[in-house]
């Protein structure tokens, strides 16, 4: 699976695109410079995928007409793609750039060597173009028959049926499915090859500032993965990455205008494939980098074209721009609300500041773009900062002074957009829009440097550009470093899962992970802790917080054949109509009994992770209010709040309708984190223990009894850490994040076969190396043991009512009130 989606998928869609791209310079005249092939191709493929998701019935076929599509390219433009191979020869460095870029883009997954996805925690977004890509490519563009009784249906309709750009995702999705790759494994590789597409155009716009060969290589690759740019990809913002090659396109269409500009009307095609694929990866918003590529041209166009030629090209222009975007066009209303709704939104999503505007420079010497470098870092990124300004400022000079007025007018207008949505916009539109200009700064600092080397100190060039280089990666590395990734083992079983149970659902889901949206999807889930949760469940959570079903009305469940919990010592129980179906390393799967009425009463006696034994007065109050039931009385309110008096027989025969049923907890030995030792710099919050750096933990525990028990850590761990009791090793633990620092699960337990008595545990953090992700998470929230077997499982004890007493002095989690068969 690994080679697959990191090797194979990207390399057959370097092929559609290319062929694509081929097709595209057939018909339009034959003068595409062949680094753009892959831009340009990869606009056709998104216009097409748009358009046969559009047509409901063709949604299943798009991987295979974005082949017909490719085959069509090689096909027609057989002479051009052979004269390709045999340029290829010669043309190393334009060989090299667009896979060291994919490399370089995709090094945390690669170098993990499993199928995972970066920047795990940061943000959720790419969970809804997995689901979102899967729903268009199965079902097409038709919202109709969703269920919103559910979040499932909920996130397709409040999102995709809501105007919100897809472009990225149809391609995303129909290349996936063409090889039938999970999408959540391809995500990374797709938007890592879409940042590695917009190097062809940065090659085309660096030739033209004057570099050529190892220095226009160098130059493509930081103005493709400037460190803002970079952070972007890392965390999956997929439409932001995909626009990147489309904007970088248009721009090396300006500055090559004398290619294609007076070639004919058909000259038009491509950049407007360009701008249709731009609207429907981004929206409308698109239309702003869109204006001011198109502003230069119409300028150059009306100066030396005759009026005939512009209005040719117009109509040209204009008939694929409405066609190739005909799904955005038709709900453009939906599109201008999501885009007002992104430029005013008051929400800055994870961008709790505003971005820094020299962050557009390239270099941020720290591990997240969200944070501002500490010390040295930050005194070097200034320095670094300081430098690509002033050679920006020289290639603006440069530009205006050997008349590139195409390059210093698309530049300079682009410039004006960024100023005026940062006066206007909000934090979350301002973020987006310095990361899309960021690429543009950087040629301008290349274009300074191409100065420096004609100019009559040529040895200051060398010395800026590893600056500008040396800078540009270590910023890149650091992230790299930092990033989290996704827990391949716990996804995959949540993939079994949905693949045994498929059909079955609705499913609640009780834990809070988005990414279970797109992994559970035949099974309609739903669950209150998520963005959309289900209207009858909404007051059981709130976004991101942990689930209780101990909120849930009884009568609520009915409609939920099927749970799925995680594996928890210290949760509590689903109730009494649901039994254990399935049991894996990291969830269960409860199943509604057949023919199970609702309770009429479920009664918390206790609450997790502390198990006092139920008091009898507790119970006597259920009791009493099961009495109250069977006797006709509707207000358990009542009943609940007074002790059971009820003893004649009347009131013994009337109990007989309903029974008591019990959750005993299991035995549990928690581990108290404020009486640990631990590695000085290991500070308390409120998500637990954060262990900065190397360093050791070691905390004191009793066991009541000998024999082999489970020892479950909670927290957020990425780099490993290595566990021991008494000094004898039992493993390690890492590569385990739920996506949410709000809400934290056990990680997979250890086994020891222990004596009764008092022990120590030690867990180690070793240092840091140069994996990716080393530098990740690393938060300790619990930690305790549960003994193997029985005793570490919730038990259910089923009593009449008038024997109710024999529950008391009992770890009881809960007691429902359950009608009698």
């Amino acid at each position: 699976m690994f080679v697959l989606t990191t090797l194979v998928y990207p390399l057959v869609l370097a092929l559609l695109c290319v062929g694509a791209g081929l097709l595209v310079d057939r018909v339009s005249g034959g003068w595409l410079a062949a680094m753009l092939l892959g831009a340009v191709g990869a606009a056709a493929l998104i216009a097409v995928s748009q358009l046969s998701t559009y047509v409901t019935p063709l949604a299943p076929a798009t991987p295979y007409l974005l082949v017909a599509v490719a085959l069509a390219g090689f096909g027609l433009a057989r002479e051009r793609a052979r004269a390709l191979v045999l340029a290829a020869r010669t043309a190393r460095w334009q060989l090299l750039v667009c896979p060291l870029a994919y490399l370089l883009a995709l090094a945390p997954v690669l170098l993990a060597g499993r199928p995972t996805f970066s920047s795990y925690m940061a943000l959720a977004d790419s969970a809804v173009h997995m689901l979102g890509a899967d729903f268009l490519i199965r079902h097409g563009q038709d919202y109709s028959h969703l269920d919103l009784r559910n979040s499932y249906g909920l996130y397709m309709h409040n999102y995709y049926a809501s105007g919100y750009p897809s472009g990225a995702d149809t391609l995303y999705g129909g290349s996936s499915f063409l090889l039938g790759l999970p999408l959540i494994w391809t995500f990374q590789p797709f938007v890592a090859f879409m940042l590695a597409t917009a190097a062809g155009p940065s090659w085309v716009l660096v030739k033209r500032v004057g570099l050529d060969g190892a220095w226009a290589a160098l130059a493509a690759l930081t103005v493709t993965l400037p460190a803002l740019v970079y952070a972007y990809e890392l965390i999956g913002s997929v439409k932001e990455v995909a626009s990147l090659p489309l904007i970088l396109s248009m721009g090396a269409l300006v500055v090559s205008h004398r290619r294609w500009l007076g070639a004919g009307a058909r000259g038009a095609i491509p950049f407007a494939l360009l701008v249709a694929a731009g609207v429907s990866v981004l929206g409308v918003a698109f239309g702003a980098w869109a204006l001011a590529a198109a502003l230069v041209l119409g300028v150059i166009a009306l100066s030396r074209l005759t009026p005939r030629r512009v209005v040719g090209l117009l109509a040209v222009g204009t008939l694929v721009l409405v066609v190739a975007a005909w799904p955005t066009w038709v709900n453009v209303s939906g599109s201008l609300n999501v885009a007002g709704a992104i430029v005013s939104t008051s929400n800055p999503g994870n961008i709790h500041t505003p971005l820094r505007a020299w962050q557009m420079l390239g270099v941020w010497l720290g591990g997240s773009y969200l944070e501002l470098p500490t010390g040295v870092l930050l005194a070097l990124s200034s320095v670094a900062i300081a430098f690509v300004l002033a050679a920006a400022i020289v290639g603006v000079g440069n530009a205006v002074r050997a008349r590139w007025y195409a390059l210093a007018g698309w530049f300079g207008l682009s410039i004006l957009l960024w100023l005026l949505l940062s006066t206007y916009a909000t934090t979350w539109a301002n973020a987006k829009t310095l990361m899309l200009t960021s690429p543009l700064a950087m040629l301008m600092a290349w274009a300074g440097i191409s100065a420096l080397r004609r100019s009559r100190i040529p040895v200051l060039a060398p010395l800026v550009a590893s600056l500008l280089v040396g800078g540009v990666l270590v910023s890149d590395a650091l992230q790299y470093h930092a990033s989290n990734l996704a827990p391949t083992a716990r996804y995959e079983e949540l993939a079994s899962i949905n693949t045994r149970f498929a059909g079955h659902g609705p499913t609640l889901f009780a834990d809070f992970d988005e990414y279970a949206l797109y992994e559970l999807r035949d099974m309609d889930i739903g669950g209150p802790s998520f963005v959309y949760p289900p209207p009858a469940l909404a007051a059981a959570g709130g976004h991101g917080k942990p689930v209780d079903l101990e909120r849930v009305a009884p009568s609520a469940l009915l409609e939920y054949p099927l749970l799925v919990t995680r594996r928890d010592p210290t949760a509590v129980r689903p109730p009494a109509a649901y039994r254990l179906l399935w049991q894996g390393v990291y969830y269960q799967v409860w199943g509604r009994r057949a023919h199970a009425s609702a309770a009429i009463a479920h009664v918390v006696i206790s609450a997790p992770p502390t198990r006092p034994r139920a008091q009898c007065a507790d119970v006597g109050r259920v009791a009493a209010a099961a009495t109250a039931h069977a006797r006709g009385l509707s207000h358990l309110g009542v009943a609940l709040a007074r002790e059971s008096r009820g003893s004649g027989e009347s009131a013994r025969a009337a109990t007989t309708r309903v029974r008591l049923v019990a959750a005993l907890a299991p035995e549990l030995v928690a581990v108290r984190l404020k009486r640990t030792h631990r590695t000085h710099g290991w500070g308390r919050t409120r998500a637990g223990i954060v262990m900065h750096g190397s360093g050791t933990l070691r905390a004191s525990f009793t066991l009541p009894h000998a024999g082999t028990w489970e020892l479950w850590l909670k927290g957020e761990v990425m780099r490993a850490v290595d566990v021991a009791i008494d000094g004898r090793e039992l493993g390690s633990a890492g590569g385990q994040l739920d996506g949410n620092s709000l809400v934290t699960n056990p990680l997979t337990p250890v086994r020891a076969t222990l004596a009764a008595g008092r022990h120590t545990l030690t867990i180690t953090r070793p240092g840091a190396n140069l994996a990716p992700g080393d530098g990740g998470a690393a938060t300790l929230a619990a930690i305790f043991l549960v003994p193997v077997g029985p005793a570490g499982e919730p038990v259910l004890r089923s009593v009449p009512v008038a024997r109710w007493r024999v529950l008391c002095g009992r770890p009881l989690q809960w007691v429902e009130i359950v009608p009698a068969r």
